[in-house]
């Protein structure tokens, strides 16, 4: 089944470019609720898995072993913007279990967000692991590691035992063997596997209700949504779209971006999950869909709907600030049932 558009970007009254994809909303029972394009087809969900890569976090005792409260359990979720709180929360849990950002084996690379960038280079700064966007989840990983007694050295690679666990977790929470999925490498060098996205919504409903969660894994879960409740800030940065989400939203919603289009997200109090992918990769694209498919099936108020409504069309200006175009959804999913 091919994708479908889903995105159109118009210029001078018509369509100038399209975004197609494919995306599914499923419930804690694994019924598909609303669907676009082929959701059987696999995806490397990249970033878009952090909170359920993040249950081995909880679930070893990591977290309460080392005092983790509400910011540094969300930054081990986040694709952060190198921003200072982000990277000195990363060193700080790094240092609480003997480290420090020396050990990260993710990269170093220049914070996601400009403001940040601008202010290391003035500084005379430069670039360090702990400024990569997964720096938070990496030193989850080094926690989760030492607390299972592992030697953290090589904690990326898919034979680690801390790896080995963190699969363990994608697929009950999936409800799908990993064995002989497609195995790339992310951008932080951990495995990432090519999986359906019907299933990762399905994951994602059952990440946001407990539903078909042992009660240790349901606990760890709730855990974690609170933390990201609790501190939107960690998960993203300023002026990014997870954040401004859940700063509204609250526990109302988990949101999750990935690279390369793709987006997940659990809405608890509806019980469900979505997952969808772009298949040209495009931001504007997936932050798009994933703000319609929020407007679809919550109950805003006011103030909450300011917040998606900026995200699901966006005006498009040249360089004098003249608006010349939208990106804005297509009829196929504006036309969506649920």
């Amino acid at each position: 089944m091919p994708h479908t558009n889903l995105v159109e970007v118009t210029r001078g009254g018509i369509v100038e470019s399209r975004h197609a994809g494919a995306l599914a909303v499923v419930d804690a029972d694994g019924a598909c609720v609303a669907a676009l394009g082929d959701i059987d087809r696999r995806v490397f969900p990249r970033s878009a898995v952090k909170a359920l890569q993040a249950l081995v976090l909880m679930e070893t005792g990591a977290a309460q072993r080392f005092g983790f409260g509400d910011a540094e359990i969300a930054l081990a979720v986040a694709s952060h913007s190198g921003e200072p709180r982000h990277a000195e929360t990363s060193l700080s849990m790094l240092k609480s279990a003997g480290f420090d950002g020396r050990c990260l084996e993710c990269g170093a690379h220049w914070p996601l967000g400009e403001a940040a960038t601008r202010a290391l280079a003035a500084s005379g700064g430069a670039p360090t692991a702990l400024h990569n966007n997964c720096s938070g989840k990496h030193a989850g990983f080094v926690c989760a590691a030492v607390t299972m007694g592992a030697d953290p050295a090589g904690y990326v690679r898919p034979e680690h035992p801390l790896q080995r666990a963190v699969t363990a977790a994608l697929e009950t929470s999936l409800g799908l063997s990993l064995a002989d999925a497609p195995r790339g490498v992310d951008g932080c060098a951990i495995p990432t596997y090519a999986i359906p996205l019907k299933a990762l919504a399905h994951g994602f409903a059952r990440f946001g209700t407990g539903v078909g969660y042992a009660p240790a894994r349901a606990k760890a879960a709730a855990r974690i949504r609170q933390a990201v409740a609790a501190e939107p800030f960690m998960v993203a940065g300023s002026g990014r779209f997870d954040t401004d989400v859940m700063q509204v939203l609250g526990a109302r919603a988990f949101v999750k971006t990935g690279a390369e289009g793709v987006y997940c997200a659990a809405l608890p109090e509806k019980g469900l999950g979505i997952a969808l992918k772009i298949d040209d990769g495009a931001t504007r694209a997936s932050t798009a869909v994933m703000a319609s498919i929020i407007d679809r099936c919550l109950d805003l108020n006011a103030d909450e709907r300011a917040v998606i409504d900026t995200a699901i069309e966006v005006p498009l200006k040249n360089w004098n600030g003249t608006e010349v175009g939208r990106v804005r959804p297509s009829p196929a999913l504006a036309a969506l049932k649920f």
